[in-house]
């Protein structure tokens, strides 16, 4: 009987997924308001049905009393975030709601499955994040002023990236975080925030050339301190959101095909200068040829997805811990090996389905301060998702990235929460001019 609910429930949440996945898109088709409501109420539902038949499966394989009480601590926490959220802010986007808690429920249920420990610890900062971050759509749709202190994002930004450059601790090859009595940090997170913000402010402010090179040569110190912390992951995400606003914001071809040559000249550069690099770009090549050392992560990787199947082995029942950093790096792979490749296919549209609401934020604001903020913070996110979904499937070299809110990291966790209130803070605004004008 065991047997029978844990695959019926593992097919039940595939099917679940494809249908939230089909109302995430279905939801860009519909014209009218009362339409998109009916669907996202459908995607609530959806989701917490998802949310209940994992931990549901995760209790049977189990049977520790804590995998209930953590169960209802997030059903309590996504009901009040999801009601709280549309008490606070009536013209906030359900879309982009519904889909952060989707993505933070899967995470957490496989957090629970890998590490209860790590999982719980996650919980608490989202808990926190979430009520910290309510404030930033009040902030965005009243102050106007944030346009105009573009030198101070660009200097704080670049004073934590060196702080970390120089004071950081270590790990995989490259410094990424600072540590205080324990509580480690990766600035790198918010500083993405600060980065966009400083070149947006400062093309809204001019694009002709001199504007242009000041706000270039910010940019390139940032990506250069990143670079020699070994930071190349966000060295990358820095380098393409800062090329694509400036296309964005210019409309210059030559901007934009002089800047991809000059990051192919740099790659090749960082690849010649740093041994890690060698080593993950020979473990992309061909992980096989030195699978217990150099390629043993990727190799594994690749063991969980094929293991998987399009409907994965189901919960508790693959070995996603052997993967090296599976809660960070590979929790697509942990995803794909126990819940299926459909599952993970679907969680990776759901990603997409945010880009694009970022995309259709960016192109009906009228100001393009704001339009540059959306358009610059969703470029990081999407590229974010790519390079960890890339390194995972063996698309690209691994690159040490999370995916956000899924993966563990508070850090991660908590930047992203900024991200998307952000956003929502552009999309309340556009909603309530748009209202104002109809008055």
């Amino acid at each position: 009987m065991t047997t029978l609910i844990l695959e019926g429930s593992k097919y039940l949440m595939t099917f679940l997924m494809i249908f939230y996945a089909y109302l995430n898109f279905r939801f860009f088709g519909e014209r009218y308001d009362i339409r998109k409501l009916k669907l996202c109420r459908r995607q609530n539902v959806v989701m917490f049905l998802i949310h209940f038949l994992g931990y549901l499966s995760l209790y049977i394989s189990r049977g520790e009393d804590r995998i209930l009480v953590f169960y209802g601590a997030q059903v309590l926490f996504f009901g009040l975030y999801l009601v709280l959220s549309r008490v606070f802010y009536r013209n906030i986007s359900r879309l982009l709601l519904n889909n952060m808690c989707l993505l933070l429920s899967v995470g957490f249920l496989m957090l629970s499955r890998l590490n209860m420990e790590r999982a719980v610890r996650q919980f608490a900062i989202v808990a926190v994040a979430a009520v910290l971050t309510w404030i930033i759509p009040f902030i965005i749709d009243r102050v106007w002023q944030l346009s105009r202190i573009p030198w101070v994002y660009g200097g704080i930004g670049l004073i934590l990236l060196v702080a970390v450059c120089v004071a950081g601790t270590t790990s995989y090859g490259a410094k990424m975080s600072l540590e205080f009595q324990g509580i480690s940090l990766q600035p790198a997170e918010f500083v993405k925030i600060s980065y966009v913000f400083f070149v947006a402010t400062m093309f809204y402010r001019a694009t002709n050339f001199k504007a242009v090179a000041a706000t270039t040569a910010m940019a390139a110190a940032h990506v250069l301190v990143l670079v020699f912390s070994k930071d190349l992951g966000n060295a990358l995400i820095f380098f393409l959101t800062y090329l694509f606003m400036l296309f964005v914001a210019t409309n210059n071809w030559f901007y934009l095909s002089a800047g991809l040559a000059a990051g192919c000249g740099a790659a090749a550069m960082a690849y010649q200068l740093f041994p890690h690099v060698q080593n993950r770009v020979a473990a992309w090549l061909d992980p096989w040829s030195d699978v217990a050392d150099k390629g043993y992560q990727i190799a594994q990787s690749l063991f969980a997805i094929g293991t998987g199947g399009w409907m994965g082995m189901g919960l508790d029942r693959g070995l996603p811990g052997k993967i090296p950093v599976v809660e960070k790096d590979f929790i697509i792979s942990a995803i794909a090996e126990e819940l299926g490749g459909l599952f993970a296919i679907c969680l990776i549209l759901i990603c997409l389905g945010c880009f694009l609401q970022f995309m259709m934020i960016a192109t009906r604001m009228q100001a393009m301060f704001y339009k540059l903020i959306a358009f610059g913070l969703g470029c990081e996110y999407i590229v974010q998702v790519f390079l960890t979904v890339g390194g995972a499937f063996k698309f690209i070299p691994l690159t040490g990235m999370t995916l956000p809110l899924v993966s563990y990291g508070g850090s991660s966790v908590v930047g992203t929460f900024i991200v998307f209130a952000v956003i929502q803070g552009l999309y309340i605004l556009k909603r309530n001019e748009e209202e104002d004008e109809k008055e």
